[in-house]
């Protein structure tokens, strides 16, 4: 803010308008003026005022009207009402919506000014107040521990996701089951202007259909059989921060067409009730399904699916992080080690060549469990090859191509063999298979069945 505050005087009155403007600038304001509200909202988004002065009643758009979508724009601007004694009501309605203060007519210079003073250092302790929540969010995110990775692939999706963090789009995390999709989601809302609110997350797989409808969306009393009372559903619960709904691939078609109108209209409508509700959060969704094959089979609804895929965050499975798995060892290992007061345990070499050729199905929580056991069953600082699961310690070599190829194999038997071996690194993802490949899906399905790969 200038030495010379500026203000933003609203008022339908053209001789208050000139009277207030020369009390004000002789006070050593700037003055700006509108003689309506729809005007002065205009001037308010062009100029960006210190403090806003406006009469309550005025046509069309009023005074509250004016507060409310300056609140809306940008809630440290200081907003003060001008009041007759008809209106007192509605000025006193204002200050609960978040008006500063407001003057009763007819007033004093010095009241006025006194007033608008105030108010002025209301709004800079304000911008102060938010000036230091950002800092402190920053501090924080720097100190958080961030997603465990420095390979490419992992790194590629972890600079993404850093950069779309402060945006309210949404967010479709794909990777296979136990990669860290609730791990990037909570990262997420942590670097996000939410991150002081609530983060609620809930898996659809967990829930059969009537239940997840009644989680996420509520329902009223008697709706069905055990509604014995009203039930705020998750996405009211989290309004104002991130919800986190992971499997939505699993999601039923009729609770579908409900999640869209959250994200179309910003509102749920309980079970049993017809009264929508508004809500305000930031939707985070996760799947280990190929939806594009979804929606080609009628399973997943296409309008729904370009809803959800705004952005689009890709988790590599572990084993194409295979260099990866020290690190994240270890990170389990330290935190074991904090939660128990004690000091951290290693892996013996062996230990972290066995961990890096095998295939972890389970992804990263598999590795997690795999620590979790090795610590409880290993003895001594270092933990050795026989406190690993069976599975671990006697996996057998995995050649490349199955089926022994011909002395000397056509191109069509090397490219089924290639096909078929990316097809089972990726889980039989097709989409993500023919990513690797260089294809497109379409092409990568006509192989499918010309090869009659049974995948």
């Amino acid at each position: 803010m200038s030495d010379r505050p500026k203000v933003l005087l609203i008022d339908d009155e053209q001789s208050i308008i000139e009277t207030l403007s020369i009390l004000l600038k002789k006070e050593g304001f700037e003055v700006l003026s509108a003689l309506s509200g729809t005007e002065g909202l205009e001037r308010f988004g062009e100029t960006q005022p210190d403090l806003v002065l406006t009469d309550v009643r005025m046509p069309k758009v009023s005074g509250v009207d004016v507060l409310e979508a300056i609140r809306e724009r940008d809630p440290t601007t200081p907003v003060v009402l001008m009041t007759a004694q008809a209106s007192l009501q509605s000025a006193i309605q204002a200050v609960n919506l978040g008006a500063t203060h407001y003057v009763q007519k007819p007033f004093s210079n010095d009241e006025l000014v006194t007033i608008l003073r105030r108010s002025l250092d209301i709004g800079r302790v304000e911008r102060e107040n938010v000036k230091l929540k950002k800092e402190i969010r920053k501090t924080r995110s720097r100190e958080m521990v961030s997603p465990i990775g420095a390979s490419p692939e992992f790194r590629k999706a972890l600079e993404l996701a850093e950069s779309v963090a402060s945006s309210d789009s949404t967010i479709l995390i794909r990777g296979a089951s136990g990669s860290g999709k609730e791990v990037f989601a909570r990262y997420i809302h942590e670097l996000s202007e939410r991150s002081d609110q609530h983060f609620l997350s809930l898996n659809c797989a967990a829930l059969p259909e009537g239940l997840l409808e009644s989680e996420l969306f509520g329902h009223v009393k008697g709706s069905f059989t055990g509604a014995v009372r009203d039930k705020e559903g998750l996405f009211v619960a989290a309004s104002g921060g991130s919800f986190f709904l992971d499997e939505v691939g699993e999601m039923v078609p009729s609770t579908q067409v409900k999640l869209l109108r959250v994200l179309q209209q910003r509102e749920v409508i309980p079970v049993g009730s017809t009264k929508p509700v508004q809500v305000d959060v930031r939707l985070i969704a996760a799947t280990n399904r190929d939806l594009e094959r979804d929606i080609e089979q009628g399973r997943f609804r296409s309008d729904l699916y370009y809803r959800l895929n705004v952005i689009s965050v890709e988790l590599p499975p572990l084993r194409a992080r295979l260099d990866d798995i020290p690190l994240l060892a270890e990170h389990f290992l330290k935190r074991e080690a904090e939660r128990v007061g004690e000091k951290p345990r290693k892996l013996s070499d062996e230990v972290i060549k066995i961990l890096q050729e095998y295939q972890w199905p389970g992804n990263v929580r598999e590795l997690e469990n795999v620590i979790e056991r090795a610590l409880v069953l290993g003895n001594g600082p270092t933990i050795r090859e026989d406190a690993l699961p069976p599975r671990l310690r006697e996996q057998p070599v995995q050649p490349l191509i199955q089926d022994a190829p011909p002395a000397n194999p056509t191109l069509e038997v090397i490219e089924r063999a290639y096909i078929e071996h990316v097809l089972r690194a990726e889980n039989s993802n097709k989409s993500r298979a023919a990513e690797v490949l260089g294809i497109d899906p379409s092409t990568l399905y006509r192989k499918i069945k010309r090869y009659q790969l049974d995948i």
